[in-house]
């Protein structure tokens, strides 16, 4: 559908680069030339497709009656690193005279090879849509970094194997542009291989008297990182098959940066003319499939070993690094260290003439029929820029003026035993306006509370031109100012450390915690049994009668000589050091600050505590007393204003 919401057909431009491309587009190209009522073929052939040495392969596309659209010479000679990259500046030189002709919706373009790379750029910057055949995957060499570079510059993706379809997601790719295909050349492969003709492909190739099962298959490529050693590989390879005297159908190696060097090597052994080898630029491919079926052991570096190999369950033996981050099935053995003629020879004779089961990891046979699907559910209308799926992460710091003007703020809420106070609470450590309700009996009463208290905090915010940012709940545990949170989010319950097995009762259910001994209302608790048992008043003690009794009185009394009020607050003071020790003894902080009408009565009892009874590592720690206003509302507001106003987390 065109952007005027009108049918036409899907104009495809299919471009290959080499023999080895070609062999997985080609399924795909006859399935889309099937079909000319949805879709209309145009085909580009560039790179070694058009040189000599290389078997001049665009003929076997003619022959599979494809119209070649262009015919670009894209190879710039020398087989060095600095040809390659000449090359792909050829490319993108020629390319856009030609997508500009052809004006193709699609551009297919398949794997790792660095031509592919200027396909792909050339078509990003032409805003032509991309989709990439065999991306995600993971081989070892510089082909990684091609295949994934073009993975960012296509829109679309089908690809082989499960894990290459992870591999794209981690890459940020969306998935719902994202094919699981598998290979399409298993789609010809799975159909082709067991043709009745083999046995005349095989004396074709290698000779009369050859049997299956009982020749060798050799291809080995340069790894462009690593040239000097892809060489003394392959003189290795070719000094172990000869020593392992079986007739051996030997391809030349690709057009990459170091070919040039082991030609010149085979040729130095006189491979071309050895009796037991037939040296060639090019197979067909559905001849080439019909020889790995049927050999006793395919050997070298080549993707077609560890992945078309696989479905027949051919013997394999991997040299060096090129591939070893593929999948593989069990009939591939690894050299990654081909070091020594002697260890590719004894692969050799742990491979040969062996069959392994079958492997369907690249694909089923279905493919092609997938990825025409695929196809005709691009909607041309859609927007032509692509999205990336990131993982989420915190929304980058932009300034807005509305946003200076106002004061950025926080809510801090801090949950006492007796009252429940909220705060707005500016950028400064200003208290803008606090709200202070008292502490209702229930739960529910309680949360009910605190959520009105917040929602008129908020309310009257937008008046005093303050931007809330967040709230803050005092209490908890910092730690490299980040707040500890815990499985369930309930971490820090400090007041509910237990220090007594048996002691009062505590609001929480249990008996012992340090609340239960040393908080505001414990000590309300106590301060009204003492006044009930007349035991509380002592003479200097100024108290009226309608007085509600506080923990205050209780501090009075004891200053005026109460023994009664002493006993309590002594052990309160003594649960209070008692906890802040165990405290100590867990996250070892460098100071002890208390804060609170009862922080100047329990700094001399708590810091007597931690000198007798902590360990030495802890004794020293200090205990001060807070002077600020309301310390629990402020450090509150305080990790809020941090964390909302940081630029890195």
């Amino acid at each position: 559908i065109d952007n005027n919401g009108l049918f036409r057909k899907l104009r495809v431009c299919v471009a290959t680069c080499n023999r080895a491309d070609y062999s997985k587009l080609a399924p795909i190209m006859s399935g889309i030339k099937f079909h000319p009522d949805e879709f209309e073929l145009e085909v580009v052939v560039l790179g070694s497709h058009l040189i000599d040495d290389y078997g001049n392969t665009f003929r076997m596309i003619e022959q599979d009656d494809f119209d070649i659209s262009s015919k670009l010479h894209t190879i710039v000679r020398g087989e060095d690193e600095a040809a390659m990259v000449e090359s792909v500046g050829l490319a993108l030189v020629k390319l856009p005279d030609v997508l500009q002709r052809l004006h193709p919706d699609v551009l297919i373009v398949h794997g790792d090879r660095f031509d592919a790379l200027a396909l792909a750029t050339a078509a990003a910057l032409m805003n032509i849509r991309i989709l990439h055949l065999e991306g995600g995957e993971v081989s070892g060499t510089i082909d990684d970094s091609i295949r994934h570079a073009i993975t960012k510059l296509a829109h679309y993706h089908a690809c082989c194997t499960r894990s290459a379809e992870q591999h794209l997601i981690a890459m940020c790719e969306d998935h719902s542009r994202i094919l699981l295909a598998g290979c399409p050349s298993y789609d010809k492969l799975l159909s082709v291989h067991d043709r009745e003709d083999y046995k005349d492909i095989i004396k074709c190739w290698l000779g009369d008297e050859v049997r299956e099962h009982d020749y060798i298959v050799a291809l080995q490529h340069p790894v462009t990182t690593d040239i000097q050693t892809s060489i003394k590989i392959y003189e290795l390879m070719l000094d172990a098959l000869l020593s392992f005297n079986k007739r051996t159908l030997i391809l030349f190696p690709n057009i990459d940066a170091g070919s040039k060097e082991m030609v010149r090597v085979m040729r130095k052994k006189g491979i071309e003319q050895h009796p037991n080898f037939r040296a060639v630029k090019h197979v067909p491919f559905e001849q080439f499939i019909q020889l790995v079926c049927h050999a006793g052991c395919m050997i070298g570096n080549s993707s077609c070993g560890v992945r078309e190999a696989g479905a027949f369950g051919t013997p394999v033996i991997n040299l060096g690094t090129r591939q070893t981050g593929r999948e593989t099935g069990e009939n591939v053995l690894h050299v990654r260290d081909a070091d020594t003629q002697n260890k590719i020879y004894h692969a050799l004779e742990l491979q040969f003439g062996k069959r392994y089961p079958c492997s369907k990891i690249y694909g089923d046979g279905n493919a092609v029929p997938r990825i025409l699907k695929f196809l005709r559910t691009i909607k041309l209308d859609e927007p032509l820029q692509k999205t990336f799926c990131f993982p989420p992460v915190k929304d980058s710091f932009s300034q807005d003026i509305d946003h200076i003007l106002e004061t950025q703020s926080a809510l801090a809420v801090d949950l006492g035993g007796t009252n429940l106070r909220v705060a707005i609470i500016c950028m400064r450590g200003n208290i803008v306006k606090k709200y202070t309700q008292p502490n209702p009996k229930t739960y529910e009463a309680r949360i009910q509370l605190i959520l009105q208290m917040c929602a008129d905090a908020i309310r009257d915010a937008v008046v005093l031109n303050c931007r809330i940012l967040g709230v803050g709940i005092g209490g908890g545990i910092i730690q490299h100012h980040e707040l500890v949170h815990g499985s369930t989010f309930c971490a820090a319950e400090l007041g509910h450390i237990m220090v007594s097995l048996d002691g009062p009762e505590c609001m929480c259910g249990s008996r012992g915690c340090i609340e239960a001994y040393a908080s505001g209302m414990a000590l309300q608790r106590e301060a009204k049994r003492l006044h009930d048992e007349d035991l509380l008043k002592v003479e200097g003690m100024d108290m009226k009668l309608v007085e509600p009794v506080t923990a205050v009185h209780l501090i009075n009394a004891a200053r005026l000589g109460n023994s009664k009020a002493e006993a309590v607050l002594n052990t309160a003071s003594t649960a209070l050091g008692v906890g802040i020790t165990n405290i100590l003894h867990m996250v070892n902080p460098s100071l002890v600050i208390l804060s609170g009408v009862l922080a100047s009565y329990y700094q001399a009892p708590v810091q007597h505590i931690i000198s007798s009874r902590a360990l030495s590592s802890t004794q020293g720690i200090k205990i001060v007393k807070s002077d600020l206003e309301e310390p629990a509302l402020l450090g509150a507001a305080s990790m809020v204003l941090d964390y909302t106003t940081r630029r890195i987390y």
